[in-house]
């Protein structure tokens, strides 16, 4: 079984309980104006390009096959990509001498892909933890993501997904016997701004929600904390009261802003959506929003609790 892998992090500690592996995995189906990993919401290799290295030596030009490459001497940005032309081959890749070309993502095989998370057991046992597949979204890769929990299960290996749900319920249900917890995010309660910033409804997202916390129970809810679109209190209370309405002592965690995505809009050759915002949540404001959504009844922690 093959799939795409943009990241794997060791020693993440965010990412599920203990010291945990995080495989990031390549596509999503939503498409948010705040991702954090913006290289991860399309399914195909992305091919990043790091001004910063450039020698300006001009050997990735002539070797695409595509002519998508060419080279502009004025500003930082001395290679331009026409990304409608370039394949994803590898050849301006493979020539570039300092790096300032290269791939977001790589092929991996799901036995791959194991081998290197075995190799971190020895720190899953002593902290009681695990590996965590995230993106992107495990979801747009399922009988990939399928594939590498039943070879964590066969291991004893505590498993955790982060997604946003957004899957059919058939997808659903293939992973939850693999799955000891799942890290759901519910980022806008409004389906129309749900709509507006994430470019799909959030109705099957709930009903996802729903049924997992019915048949399943280990379930962690994040909300990504992004100033003027989900930090509204009237946003808050409505996930907070939605979720203990379902079950109050599911943990509900507030997850700041990370400013520093921004860099990756610009390797990617893409606008960095959130101009205005260029700093993380003060402490202070992000314990207004955790007693927010505390007042509904829910279970509420900062991420860093």
């Amino acid at each position: 079984m093959q799939g795409v892998v943009f990241d794997i992090k060791r020693f993440a500690i965010h990412d599920g309980p203990g010291i945990r592996t995080s495989v990031f995995l390549k596509g999503c189906p939503l498409n948010c104006i705040w991702c954090q990993n913006p290289e991860g919401i399309s399914r195909g290799i992305t091919l990043w390009y790091f001004h910063s290295r450039c020698i300006r030596c001009g050997d990735c030009i002539p070797s695409c096959p595509e002519n998508a490459l060419s080279a502009h001497a004025q500003g930082s940005h001395y290679i331009r990509i026409d990304r409608s032309l370039c394949t994803s081959c590898g050849a301006c890749v493979e020539v570039c001498p300092s790096t300032a070309l290269s791939f977001a993502g790589r092929s991996m095989e799901h036995l791959e892909v194991a081998e290197e998370l075995r190799k971190d057991r020895t720190f899953y046992k002593s902290s009681e933890g695990g590996i965590t597949l995230t993106g992107g979204d495990p979801f747009a890769q399922t009988a990939f993501s399928r594939a590498i929990l039943q070879e964590m299960k066969k291991s004893g290996i505590h498993t955790a997904v982060e997604t946003c749900l957004l899957a059919s319920r058939e997808e659903l249900e293939s992973l939850v016997p693999y799955v000891d917890l799942f890290l759901v995010d519910l980022k806008v309660d409004d389906p129309a701004k749900h709509a507006e910033y994430t470019g799909a409804s959030n109705e099957r997202i709930k009903e996802n929600f729903a049924w997992l916390v019915k048949q399943h129970g280990a379930v962690v809810v994040r909300i990504p904390i992004i100033p003027g679109y989900t930090d509204t209190e009237e946003n808050l209370r409505a996930i907070g009261s939605y979720v203990a309405g379902l079950d109050p002592d599911i943990p509900i965690e507030l997850v700041n802003f990370n400013p520093l995505a921004r860099d990756k809009y610009v390797v990617l050759g893409e606008d960095y959506p959130l101009k205005r915002i260029d700093s993380v949540v003060s402490a202070e404001r992000m314990e207004q929003l955790r007693r927010t959504v505390s007042r509904t009844g829910a279970t509420v922690r900062l991420e860093s609790e």
